[in-house]
């Protein structure tokens, strides 16, 4: 087996948020885009596709399955020198929301393609097939659900699930009442939830509308269901690891921490 018998792997590849920085500073918790990577027995799945996948394998026992959560251009940063893509005889799977469309490859090919990229995904050495992603997804012995959540020009909020273990994913979320039940509802009883942090909450009324939340929110979502650990992610790009340090020595709570590049979680 890829993975430990019995265990589902959690692996950070990118956690920075809007945009990848390289400052000395900003080194400890990482400086690559929104990228997660989890396996289990020999399926691989990649939660958002940003710069962070650069530091994701390439051979995997089966093709890996690389879901994007939307399309906003830090969260597909990487698929571009991904360089699985180009190993002949290598096939990737790559799912865009459903609901941009009955074609998805049309819509990573706007961003793949000349003047913006030299050439188009379906030019690379390997296969990659561009999917649409509807929910529920099985993926072997894996099922990936999904809801709408709250960010500009839309998004989704992934809960993947592996025999008794639950991961949920919603970066790039912004409180409101609606999607904010549903999240509750998908996060209860999940062994690790990544919850977009990239504001303060005093940060928030300045950036209404940005699409993004804050650690407090975290807070207020494990008050109402029932959640072992609370992984928070989408750093903002100005956010220093000394600041980001500060913060999780406030919130001073073993079951919440800020994401860092590299880590890795056995569930």
């Amino acid at each position: 087996m890829f993975t430990e018998k019995g265990c589902l792997r959690f692996k950070v590849l990118g956690t920075r948020g809007s945009m990848a920085v390289t400052r000395k500073d900003q080194q400890f918790f990482g400086g690559n885009t929104s990228c997660y990577m989890i396996q289990a027995g020999e399926e691989t799945v990649f939660f958002d596709a940003g710069s962070g996948l650069l530091n994701a394998p390439v051979d995997f026992p089966r093709p890996p399955h690389i879901l994007l959560s939307h399309l906003h251009l830090d969260h597909v940063l990487g698929l571009g020198m991904y360089s699985r893509l180009s190993l002949k005889d290598r096939e990737t799977l790559i799912y865009v929301p459903a609901g941009y469309g009955k074609d998805p490859a049309r819509f990573l090919s706007g961003i793949f393609s000349p003047p913006y990229w030299p050439v188009s995904l379906d030019s690379y050495s390997g296969t990659v097939r561009i999917l649409p992603l509807t929910f529920p997804l099985r993926i072997g012995d894996l099922l990936i659900e999904g809801v709408p959540g709250c960010h500009p020009g839309g998004n989704f909020i992934f809960r993947l699930s592996w025999q008794d273990r639950h991961i949920v994913y919603a970066s790039d979320y912004e409180y409101e009442t609606a999607s904010f039940l549903r999240l509750i509802k998908m996060s209860d009883g999940a062994d690790l939830v990544l919850l977009d942090s990239q504001y303060a909450a005093s940060e928030l009324e300045q950036r209404t509308g940005f699409g993004h939340s804050s650690p407090e929110l975290g807070l207020k979502l494990m008050e109402r269901c029932e959640i072992a650990h609370l992984l928070l992610v989408h750093h903002d790009p100005q956010r220093t690891d000394e600041q980001l340090l500060a913060w999780e020595a406030e919130i001073a709570r073993k079951d919440i921490h800020f994401a860092r590049e590299g880590e890795e979680i056995l569930l």
